[in-house]
């Protein structure tokens, strides 16, 4: 970080002079840490929950932002102490022990609740009591090691290590690997890090909700009232909830079966067909793991499946649809991905330009799955409801409604599945970024 030495003195150049109350800072620094609930670099620059909060909160006092990205909490915190930043979004605890450790916070923005979690394959912890004797550790500075010593009053054996090394993800992945009993982790965590290591299991939970909030500088205190009205704007606008679906509308539903199998399939069927995904990704500008993940929902990357219905191959087309595309034969692996390329580019060019850009593959796939006009019904029904026909966030919600007579009877299309869109579209998000991990994970390995 730039620093300002002066008479040997030094100061984070953003703190040079102090600020008055109502003051605002000429950029928003804010501090936080790599991990898949916070900040990482994605595809197309820096992603994750909290740098579009942060993101959102900058535009809405004017000011450009930067992010400074640490290693662990306890640096997050000292650096946030020490005044080089103004807020910190790192998926903190607000609890009491930081605050009366002076951390002062804003207002909450989603609850957790600590888990203890263990692996499949051995005997699972009921209690803390169950916890004495085996291998467990947690990340120093943090709110589970603050929760452990609370609970060591009720069980004087109870004993855990504390890494500086490692990050909630890594102990994890630790667990996964039977390098380590068990570990613990905000239930967020868990949701996203159990997809990439399907065999992790909940034990029981360590406390109840706990609120997440930004932690603000001392010097910068005034920026709660700021970050108040901001917090209750995006709730108002609903902008809150689309980001919550962006990064957590995907992880609600988890089959350990299902998931096991497809982490398998990965590595010993998707070799024979990635050539073809990325030969017609190509060829129409998808994203070749999309296609992927769509095509192991539809088939199981089988290119001789066939449903009860008819449907058949690779992208499970019907014989309506593959003849409009241009697929002669339907079990011909590459022509079904192609069919079924070509199908979801026109279902993306038929939404109208209000859907939102970040939503418009996910009502692409769910027209995909359930037909044009049922999502256009759904639409219509997400206007008369008072909800938005434009954000999926809403119209997840209300795609389920149509197979209620009380709804469909006054739709153009009348009855449908709804829940199977809704369901379709959840599960190739999921297998998309568990192919992502695994292929990045594979390729940083190479």
């Amino acid at each position: 970080m730039a620093r300002l030495f002066l008479l040997g003195l030094f100061v984070p150049l953003f703190a040079a002079c102090s600020p008055g109350d109502g003051d605002l800072p000429q950029e928003l620094v804010v501090v936080t840490r790599n991990a898949p609930t916070t900040w990482y670099q994605g595809r197309d620059g820096e992603l994750g929950p909290e740098v579009e909060l942060a993101r959102s909160f900058a535009s809405f006092i004017e000011r450009p932002v930067r992010f400074e990205v640490v290693d662990s909490i306890s640096e997050v915190l000292q650096r946030i102490n020490e005044g080089e930043g103004h807020i910190a979004a790192a998926g903190l605890t607000d609890t009491s022990q930081r605050r009366d450790q002076g951390l002062i916070f804003g207002p909450s923005y989603a609850t957790v609740q600590q888990q203890v979690v263990c692996r499949r394959g051995q005997p699972l912890p009921d209690t803390l009591d169950d916890l004495v004797g085996k291998s467990l550790e947690v990340i120093s500075h943090s709110s589970y090691a603050e929760r452990l010593r609370e609970l060591r009053q009720q069980t004087p054996d109870l004993v855990w290590n504390e890494t500086t090394e490692l990050d909630t993800e890594q102990l994890l992945e630790k667990v996964w690997r039977k390098e380590l009993d068990c570990t613990v982790a905000d239930s967020n965590i868990v949701s996203i890090n159990r997809r990439y290591y399907p065999e992790l299991l909940v034990a029981f939970p360590l406390s109840e909700e706990q609120p997440l909030a930004w932690a603000v500088a001392a010097k910068w205190k005034h920026l709660r009232g700021s970050i108040e009205t901001w917090l209750e704007t995006i709730r108002e606008s609903g902008e809150l909830a689309v980001i919550n679906e962006k990064y957590y509308g995907h992880v609600e539903m988890f089959d350990y079966v299902d998931m096991r199998r497809f982490v398998d399939r990965i590595d010993k069927r998707l070799p024979k067909y990635e050539s073809l995904f990325r030969k017609v990704a190509k060829e129409t500008e998808l994203d070749w793991r999309l296609l992927a993940a769509q095509a192991y929902q539809e088939s199981h990357w089988n290119p001789k499946a066939r449903s009860p219905t008819g449907v058949r191959g690779m992208m499970m087309l019907t014989q309506p649809t593959a003849k409009q595309m241009g697929v002669k034969s339907r079990i011909d692996a590459e022509q079904s991905i192609r069919g079924g390329a070509r199908y979801l580019l026109r279902m993306l060019e038929r939404l109208p330009d209000e859907v939102q850009v970040e939503d418009r593959m996910w009502y692409a796939l769910a027209a995909y799955n359930v037909g044009f006009g049922h999502l256009r019904d759904a639409m219509t029904l997400a206007a008369k409801l008072g909800k938005d026909p434009y954000r999926w966030v809403d119209l997840k919600q209300v795609l389920p409604l149509l197979s209620q007579k009380k709804y469909y009877r006054d739709l153009k299309f009348g009855y449908a599945r709804g829940s199977e869109p809704v369901t379709y579209v959840q599960r190739i998000r999921d297998y998309r970024q568990v192919l992502n991990k695994q292929l990045d994970a594979a390729q940083g390995k190479s």
